[in-house]
């Protein structure tokens, strides 16, 4: 499975939706995922991937991560992936 599918699948997981109703262009509010349920979502990817999402829920704003949609969601983690593994 790519990352771009389990980062999906994680992401729908939360939202409670099927991964289908999930679109790169999707926000999290669009989807109806709350603050905590980003911080879920982050949790969940960190351990799927084995990596650290430089994230900070107290600020999330100040991030260097973009959460803007799932698609920068989707594009910060295999950049991630991909420096984990260089």
């Amino acid at each position: 499975m790519s990352v771009k599918d389990r980062v999906i699948n994680i992401i729908a997981e939360q939202a409670v939706l099927e991964p289908s109703d999930v679109t790169m262009e999707s926000t999290l509010e669009d989807l109806g995922i709350d603050s905590l349920g980003l911080v879920e979502s982050i949790f969940a990817i960190e351990e799927a991937f084995d990596i650290q999402v430089p994230f900070n829920a107290n600020e999330p704003q100040e991030s260097d991560f973009d959460i803007s949609n799932v698609g920068t969601i989707v594009a910060g983690i295999e950049k991630l992936v991909a420096e984990q593994h260089a």
